[in-house]
């Protein structure tokens, strides 16, 4: 039998602010995008640096923190498994896009907006807001609706 794996971590920064939208059964979805850079010395020997852009949906309490703490410009790892959407657009023509489906979101850098940085960090857990207007520290396992 043939060995198959869906595994995928990135790290990179939000590329525009989180949306998060809810079902009619309360569960959350948040849908992101991510600039992922790779630097690497080009046949020439000059350095050079490339920039890979992939949309991440997050699922369930972890759509809402994602919601929450992350904005645009903001640093974070994403672990989980790639997923393919495939559509038809208005003109009838067959779509796709590969995403990444976040089993794990975790913050890198400060709790502050922008580029982050500082002090912090950490990962999202299931904690109430009240609590603590910081970032989480503990991750939260959600697998989505399908």
């Amino acid at each position: 039998m043939a060995l198959m794996l869906n595994s995928v971590h990135v790290a990179g920064n939000l590329t525009r602010d989180p949306q998060v939208r809810f079902f009619a059964n309360e569960k959350a979805v948040a849908d992101f995008g991510l600039a992922i850079n790779r630097r690497y010395r080009g046949g020439d020997g000059e350095m050079k640096e490339e920039t890979t852009f992939i949309d991440v949906e997050a699922w369930g309490r972890q759509a809402e923190l994602v919601g929450q703490y992350l904005t645009k410009g903001r640093n974070c790892l994403v672990e989980g498994s790639l997923k393919l959407d495939q559509w038809e657009d208005k003109s009838g023509n067959k779509r796709s896009k590969i995403k990444i489906s976040a089993q794990r979101v975790h913050f890198i850098g400060g709790t502050g907006g922008g580029q982050g940085g500082g002090q912090g960090g950490g990962n999202y857990q299931d904690r109430p807001a009240e609590q603590s207007s910081a970032a989480p520290s503990e991750p939260i396992d959600d697998e989505p609706p399908f």
